[in-house]
């Protein structure tokens, strides 16, 4: 399955619009989106922001996060491509997703505890499933902010560590962009798309690029 893997939108429409092109001459089989597609905005900026993507004939799912508005995660459903608490199957391929981020000290609008998001992924999650989250695990330098604190979820990294899915695509911390292992599972934060990063994914081979060239 070849991805393209986007993170942290934050209302950047222009750079979505750039990477339609991308999308359509790269063989895309899904594309998968990390979460804060507005920046602390609604449903009808996310719609905005979305809808260059949402018009191809181009399977995609999304979470929401923390910076995205409660009604953006309606919006998701509504437009049956949210993954959020749930697994969705694609193309054969399972899909589980958490949008919103761990707690942090700036009580944004999607927040939550570790054991919920980590009872969340073990409840959904099926051998084999792509995991898609907002937040990235703690401890690695995906989580890693300017200040030297792992901001990540520790719900999460446990649920890595226990369960060992092949690939696990987040964002969060802007900052954080990479690649890590965790035992044999694949973590990738492509960076946010409001700076014109994204990833390319197939198989084991990750690709981080950016629209700027």
């Amino acid at each position: 399955m070849r991805i393209v893997a986007i993170t942290d939108i934050h209302g950047r429409r222009s750079m979505v619009e750039k990477l339609v092109d991308v999308v359509r001459r790269e063989d895309v089989d899904v594309i998968l989106i990390a979460g804060d597609i507005t920046h602390f905005s609604g449903a009808e900026e996310a719609e905005r922001v979305l809808s260059p993507l949402l018009t191809l004939e181009i399977p995609l799912l999304a979470v929401m996060g923390n910076c995205d508005g409660r009604d953006v995660l309606d919006f998701l459903e509504e437009r049956g491509v949210s993954v959020h608490d749930k697994r969705v199957e694609i193309k054969g391929v399972g899909v589980v997703g958490f949008g919103g981020s761990n707690i942090t000290p700036f009580s944004t609008i999607w927040e939550f505890s570790d054991d919920v998001i980590y009872s969340s992924l073990i409840r959904n999650y099926r051998q084999g499933d792509i995991v898609l989250t907002h937040a990235p695990p703690y401890g690695t330098k995906l989580d890693k902010t300017h200040s030297g604190i792992h901001a990540g979820s520790m719900g999460l990294r446990k649920f890595i560590e226990e369960k060992q899915p092949k690939l696990c695509i987040c964002g969060h911390i802007h900052e954080g962009r990479g690649v890590e292992k965790i035992g044999n599972t694949i973590v990738v934060n492509p960076g946010p798309l409001a700076r014109g990063y994204y990833a390319v994914i197939e198989g084991d081979s990750v690709e981080l690029l950016n629209l700027k060239g």
